[in-house]
């Protein structure tokens, strides 16, 4: 089903109101926030009007559809639902009232969710920066248009998106309980395994080493990032050799055990795969090379992601939070990790393997669901922008 009939203004259908409240220093706010690419709204915790910069704040009720200025090119748009009562927004979030007789909510929803529709958002956003000058003004916005159908055809859309999106929840939802299951696994066998081992710093096993690359100006040089939580590798997108200035890149190899010495604290750990090979790291990317005589970079990683070794690795990252919590290179080399007998290593690896050819299918499937709802909105609105 595509969604037709008349174009209309957003003018025509929202109404921005403004409800200013002054900051009260003993009063607690709950702020509201709006997620990248249409995921809507979620609440940020609550917080003291004493540690609130700004001096005004502004009331949200629920129905409100908003937006963020700064993020409308990523699809930062939602709707206030009915337990958004007593939660507020700064003055970069407007608001509207939307006129329910002509146009409903969730059919609002889900025709900001389109990546068109960002992508028409950014043409028309003003700044120089995305990261943070682009902004979409309110009166550039609500010279924007969308198809408007009768009230009847609208909730055919929406009510056939949403049974969509339910489904791409719950298939979602079961495979990331499959992979905590398997994650799960894979600290219990390293636990089996590592009672009443003995322990080698991490220098004698797995010691740091530094492949520096030369760099050429005409070059381009592919960087690679880890995912916190034990999520493994992903790829960046190469960067010219005369674009570096004076940041220096080390070259990373499969079987590579990895840490962000800015994340490790949230799990940013990894093991370098074949898909790796040729791809840089900055200093803050830390490479270990296992002794395959005495540990496995697979059993390391894992251990490292144990509860006793993120209770190392903390220790090992003083600061206070954040990007302020810096994994130190002296005190990662002298953690005492359990090193079990190599048959025993090799056996986990084993499974090891297995569970990550499993997780590679799984993540497919993850991929083709992902998929699922841009097609469904395309489906949709097709032809309607």
């Amino acid at each position: 089903m595509m969604a037709g009939g008349a174009r209309v203004r957003f003018a025509e259908v929202l109404q921005e109101v403004s409800r200013p409240e002054p900051v009260d220093p003993n009063q607690k706010y709950r702020l509201l926030g709006v997620r990248w690419y249409g995921k809507g709204l979620f609440a940020k915790a609550e917080i003291s009007g004493a540690h609130i910069k700004a001096r005004t704040l502004y009331r949200v009720e629920p129905g409100d559809f908003i937006y963020n200025r700064l993020f409308a090119w990523k699809g930062s748009f939602g709707l206030a639902g009915t337990d958004s009562s007593t939660t507020y927004v700064s003055n970069e979030f407007p608001c509207f009232k939307i006129a329910t007789d002509r146009l409903m909510p969730d059919y609002l929803r889900w025709f900001c969710s389109q990546e068109m529709f960002w992508s028409m958002v950014t043409a028309i956003s003003t700044g120089s920066s995305r990261q943070s000058r682009l902004r979409l003004k309110e009166e550039r916005f609500l010279k924007m248009e969308l198809p408007l159908p009768p009230l009847t055809e609208q909730k055919l859309v929406s009510d056939r998106l949403t049974r969509v999106e339910r489904g791409v929840n719950i298939a979602t939802s079961l495979s990331e309980q499959w992979n905590e299951d398997q994650t799960d696994l894979l600290l219990s066998l390293v636990s089996g395994i590592c009672k009443d081992a003995p322990r080698s710093s991490l220098a004698e096993v797995a010691p740091i080493i530094r492949r520096k690359a030369e760099i050429e100006k005409d070059s381009e040089y592919p960087e690679l990032g880890i995912r916190s939580f034990g999520k493994g590798t992903f790829h960046k997108p190469a960067i010219k050799g005369s674009e570096l200035g004076s940041k220096r890149l080390y070259r990373i190899e499969p079987g590579d055990l990895l840490f962000s010495n800015v994340f490790a604290w949230e799990g940013a750990i990894a093991i370098a795969q074949p898909e790796d090979k040729n791809r840089f790291g900055s200093h803050r990317f830390i490479t270990c090379l296992p002794d395959q005589s005495k540990a496995l970079a697979e059993y390391l990683r894992t251990w490292f992601l144990s509860a006793e070794g993120m209770a190392e690795i903390r220790a090992a990252s003083p600061g206070a939070a954040g990007r302020n919590k810096t994994l130190n290179l002296k005190k990662l080399q002298t953690i005492q990790v359990p090193i079990p007998d190599m048959p025993k290593q090799r056996r986990f690896a084993d499974v090891f393997a297995r569970v990550q050819a499993a997780r590679k299918l799984n993540q497919q499937t993850a991929d083709e669901l992902e998929a699922t709802m841009p097609a469904a909105l395309e489906q949709a609105f097709g032809g309607s922008l």
